[in-house]
C-alpha cells in the first residue's frame, strides 16, 4: 500500500517550525511498515529548510521515504498537478477523532497479528513458550 504520513503532530509532537519530541512507537511502527513493503510518503506542509530538517530527522532514525510531498520520487510539481497525494491510507493527527497513537495504527493495519497474539495468550503457558521460541506466527 501507499501510506501518506504527516510529520508534525503525527511522527513528532507539534513544535513547528522546530521539530518536536518523537511520538511513542512512531519509528518502530514506520520500520515495521517498511519491512512489510509498504511505500511510505512523507506528507507535510513543511517546505524548504523545515522540510529538509524533517527528512533528515527521519533519515537519522532509519526511515527513508518513498517520496516526500509527491506521489512518486520523480514527480515534478507544477500548477497543473494537484497537491493532494494519492495514497491508500493517510495517517494524520487532523483526522476526525484526532491521532489515535502508533500502537492503535499498527493494530488497525495488522488485525491478523493482533488476533494471533490474542490466540497465543489463550494457550496454556507451556504451549505459549513453545510458540514463543519461533516468534510470531505468520
Amino acid at each position: 500500500m501507499k501510506i501518506a504520513i504527516d510529520f508534525d503532530g503525527t511522527i513528532v509532537e507539534h513544535e513547528y517550525p522546530d521539530i518536536g519530541k518523537e511520538k511513542l512507537f512512531a519509528f518502530e511502527t514506520l520500520h515495521e511498515l517498511q519491512k512489510q513493503k509498504h511505500q511510505l510518503i512523507l506528507w507535510t506542509v513543511r517546505m524548504g529548510k523545515e522540510l529538509d530538517e524533517a527528512v533528515q530527522f527521519c533519515r537519522g532514525r532509519g526511515i527513508d521515504f518513498y517520496a516526500v510531498n509527491k506521489n512518486y520520487p520523480e514527480e515534478v510539481y507544477d500548477e497543473t498537478i494537484s497537491r493532494k497525494i494519492q495514497a491508500d491510507i493517510y495517517i494524520d493527527d487532523r483526522n476526525i477523532g484526532g491521532f489515535p497513537g502508533w500502537s492503535a495504527i499498527w493494530q488497525m493495519l495488522n488485525p491478523q497479528e493482533v488476533s494471533q497474539e490474542a490466540e497465543l495468550k489463550n494457550l496454556p503457558k507451556r504451549k505459549r513458550s513453545f510458540f514463543g521460541l519461533f516468534g510470531k506466527k505468520k
